[in-house]
């Protein structure tokens, strides 16, 4: 197996257990707090072990300024949404609904890119969403704002993507993830001063560094993999973190997934991988090949 593969499949795991630090913060400080200092922690370790080719110097000198600050908003929605919605449903249930961001990207494609969306791509989107629908049971079993958190954390990261098909040719790493790391902490800090802020205990305090940590551990694993493999081949990657999903809520927070949502689970990572598959075809590679992360 190519070695950008395996860091790839390292990459996933590191960022599914950065969520699950978040989720185990449940239940003590708010949902601004928590985003606060997770930014915080994972701005400090990207900073100080940042690449010889980075500069964060002139982080804010963008060509294209409107559009960073737009990609800024919506990274900024998807990690606020991000921690309510681990916090409050099973990570299984939570993932499933986040992994319908590539279908998202099929039908903004369409509507904001004028793309022909074929019946493949097409089928696939039904598929997606039959998954989720087998996973989240509506009608059969409560949902909850968690739930629609996190399909709103999947129409932003779709959003995020196009906008970084256009940035992606103009922009600096540093200045894409600078402009987002103060907008964060910016309105992250406005929501701590509406809802209010206490003092982490060191259960907490430990787990937010360690969230951080994963975050930015996970933002550098994706770079390696990415100089060391295609894009199309550490793609299909990203859906192992279903997989992680199941395991760790099974193991840290007795989350168990039935017959029906592990049926859910394998037809929503197969709508995905066959919307990868056709975006290769049409592209000639993957273009938004770590769309899965595009929260900080």
């Amino acid at each position: 197996m190519n070695n950008g593969v395996l860091i790839a499949l390292l990459c996933y795991a590191t960022f599914s257990w950065g969520d699950a630090c978040i989720k185990a913060l449940r239940g003590g400080m708010s949902v601004f707090q928590i985003g606060f200092l997770v930014t915080i922690a994972a701005a400090a370790f990207l900073f100080f072990t940042h690449s010889a080719e980075d500069r964060w110097r002139d982080f804010w000198r963008a060509k294209r300024p409107w559009l960073v600050q737009a990609r800024a908003l919506s990274g900024c929605g998807a990690g606020i949404l991000g921690v309510y919605a681990f916090t409050t449903v099973p990570m299984a249930e939570a993932y499933s609904l986040i992994f319908l961001a590539p279908f998202f990207v099929t039908l903004l494609s369409m509507l904001i890119l004028k793309e022909e969306i074929g019946p493949w791509r097409w089928g696939a989107v039904f598929a997606g969403f039959v998954g989720v629908l087998l996973v989240v049971r509506p009608g059969f079993r409560e949902l909850s704002l968690g739930h629609l958190a996190a399909l709103g954390i999947a129409f932003l990261t779709a959003t995020t993507v196009i906008l970084l098909r256009s940035l992606s040719r103009s922009e600096k790493r540093t200045t894409i993830l600078g402009v987002m790391i103060i907008y964060a902490l910016t309105i992250n800090a406005v929501g701590m001063a509406v809802t209010g802020a206490e003092l982490p205990s060191v259960r907490e305090a430990a787990l937010v560094l360690a969230a951080g940590a994963f975050s930015a551990c996970g933002q550098m694993l994706m770079l390696r993999a990415m100089k060391l493999a295609p894009a199309n081949h550490v793609a299909p990657t990203q859906y192992s973190q279903l997989a992680w999903a199941a395991a760790i809520g099974a193991v840290m927070f007795h989350e168990y997934p039935d017959g029906f949502a592990v049926l859910g689970l394998a037809i929503v990572t197969l709508a995905g991988l066959v919307t990868l598959v056709r975006e290769q075809l049409r592209l000639g590679k993957v273009r938004w090949s770590s769309w899965g992360r595009n929260r900080l």
